[in-house]
């Protein structure tokens, strides 16, 4: 997702399952058969759909369940980018990951499979992380609807397929699970794409605070326009792309500390809707 806004204030909007093995010698004892709960992992949360099964849409967990935040970061790159990739374009940013980790600090980062294909050794590094969680950003990073930031647009019937061959690019990649989220491109989406995806079964995530880390080089302002919205259960948009979004890794190393001093604890998406499916 990469979009575009003004400067606020001119500041243009960052374990291993032990076992116990008896002596040789011990009697042995008769254990009852694990349950499906205690082997098999418990699904994602996920919003149910919306009015006449639309894919339902989440901007922002609940204000009243402490001082919770999501990091999101969209990992973007356009179906027709190889060649610039080729080139020596950097589409992904090994040091703000790397960042994060030190900071120990949770995030989601909204993948497209293009990316995937590209990088990956690094989607499957994210992805094998208990740190972090993949979502979906699409396959190609075309816009479901017309007229959104310039992007070229996905033809309704391709919809489907395009988000279904993402998550085949993670399997791909060896991402062992892909979580049950979509972020539309530029975020942009209308009722006819919600209606597209409803047979999918994933929940749209969209954010209630723009970093405006897209194409900025002032990592103070992109600081500032983060703490200034986030509050108790937001999402910020941020990006995880060195060529479009230069200035993400510095302003996480400062948004992080600030945030932790105002007593927000950082978490994954997963957690927010959970949150949020709790208060309905």
């Amino acid at each position: 997702m990469t979009i575009r806004v003004r400067r606020v204030a001119a500041a243009c909007a960052l374990g291993a399952a032990l076992t116990a093995c008896g002596a040789p010698s011990a009697p042995h004892v008769s254990r009852p058969a694990p349950t499906a709960s205690a082997v098999a992992p418990s699904r994602p949360p996920t919003l149910a759909p919306g009015p006449a099964g639309l894919t339902p849409v989440f901007k922002n967990g609940p204000r009243v369940d402490g001082k919770t935040v999501a990091l999101t970061f969209d990992a973007d790159m356009t179906a027709d980018q190889g060649p610039r990739a080729a080139a020596g374009e950097h589409f992904d940013n090994p040091q703000l990951i790397a960042t994060l980790r030190a900071l120990k600090v949770p995030a989601t980062v909204f993948m497209t499979g293009r990316w995937a294909d590209e990088y990956p050794a690094e989607a499957r590094d994210i992805g094998r992380d208990p740190q972090f969680e993949i979502a979906n950003h699409s396959y190609s990073h075309y816009a479901f609807t017309g007229d959104c930031y310039g992007l070229p647009t996905v033809s309704r019937d391709r919809m489907k397929a395009d988000v279904e061959r993402a998550y085949t690019a993670f399997k791909k990649a060896g991402v062992p699970n892909a979580m049950p989220y979509f972020r539309f491109p530029g975020g942009c989406y209308d009722r006819q794409a919600l209606k597209a995806l409803s047979a999918v079964g994933v929940t749209a995530v969209q954010w209630d605070v723009v970093s405006g880390d897209a194409f900025a080089t002032d990592s103070d302002a992109v600081a500032q326009q983060v703490l200034e919205g986030v509050r108790p259960g937001s999402v910020v948009v941020m990006h995880c792309t060195r060529s479009a979004a230069p200035a993400t890794e510095r302003a996480v190393r400062m948004i992080v500390p600030e945030l932790r001093k105002k007593g927000y604890r950082f978490v994954k998406v997963s957690e927010l809707i959970g949150a949020a499916d709790r208060h309905r």
